[in-house]
């Protein structure tokens, strides 16, 4: 976990921020399976992104948080239905989803 962390910090900076590397993730979603239980504003076998985001908007270190619930997966969070890890998913593309959902208002 420390790794993941160290990694996940040094990525902070050079990670890009502009709206063309947000328009890329608008889709990498649905590259990555998230699609197949998350959708942005409506409950289907899961929570909704912007639920997701608002659940955790003031919760420091929410991004690495996700990163780990991304690639590990989980449960109890959002009751009893788990969230399988997603192995698909490098730590970089985790991270890049992790941040573009957190940004969904």
């Amino acid at each position: 976990m420390k790794k993941l962390i160290l990694c996940l910090t040094a990525m902070c900076v050079w990670l890009p921020t502009s709206s063309a590397f947000a328009q890329d993730d608008d889709e990498l979603y649905k590259t990555k399976n998230c699609f197949a239980c998350h959708r942005i504003d409506r409950h289907y076998h899961a929570p909704t992104f912007k639920s997701i985001a608002a659940k955790y908007a003031d919760e420091k270190g929410a991004d690495v948080k996700l990163v780990k619930k991304i690639l590990e997966g989980g449960s109890g969070v959002w009751g009893p239905a788990p969230m399988p890890p997603q192995p698909q998913v490098t730590e970089a593309e985790a991270l890049r989803l992790a941040r573009w959902i957190l940004q969904i208002k």
